[in-house]
């Protein structure tokens, strides 16, 4: 039978292990100031290489960005919501299923507060200083995912570590989402 004990020492290394190479974590590097309806972006994996492109488009009512992987085949896309007291950003697959929606939670002086309602799974919480890109993904009380500029070195870079066997685009359309509204009028 494990103890308590033990049971927050492996948590502990678990959260010392994120952002360490080698990890088992993948890693996406991501641009500050990119996420824009409008303009397309690439998301490139620690390596460099191109892996999801993010095509913004302006559309009638709705601003749209489109996740595609890199031979073009559609992932999901962000909707903006605004109709609703509390803006937000759903996230659909491609073939128009909810696959999140993604809100502002709770505002405080120094850590935000968002939550993403997953459409078939758990919600997942999202803490920390997401303005400096600093801020964790969780589900319940894992870490699923990080969001942090420490990893990089380029300037207006950030990246998102992700868990494995979570799902990456997903973990990354929420992250783009949130950038959008945590960054409005850019």
């Amino acid at each position: 039978m494990r103890g308590r004990r033990q049971d927050r020492r492996e948590e502990r290394q678990q959260d010392r292990s994120f952002g360490r190479r080698g990890s088992g974590n993948t890693r996406y590097q991501m641009r500050q100031k990119m996420v824009t309806i409008g303009d397309d972006f690439w998301i490139e994996n620690e390596a460099g290489q191109k892996v999801f492109k993010v095509d913004g488009k302006a559309l009638r009512v709705r601003d749209t960005l489109k996740f595609e992987d890199a031979h073009g085949n559609e992932l999901c896309k962000i909707q903006e919501r605004k109709l609703r007291v509390k803006d937000s950003m759903e996230i659909e697959g491609p073939a128009g299923e909810r696959l999140a929606m993604v809100k502002k939670a709770l505002i405080t002086p120094v850590r935000d507060r968002w939550v993403a309602k997953i459409g078939n799974g758990p919600d997942l919480d999202v803490q920390g200083n997401v303005l400096n890109h600093e801020y964790t993904i969780e589900e319940g009380r894992n870490k699923i995912a990080e969001v942090s500029k420490k990893w990089f070195r380029l300037r207006d870079t950030y990246g998102v570590e992700v868990e494995p066997g979570q799902n990456d685009i997903l973990i990354l359309a929420i992250t783009v989402a949130i950038d959008m509204m945590a960054h409005e009028g850019r």
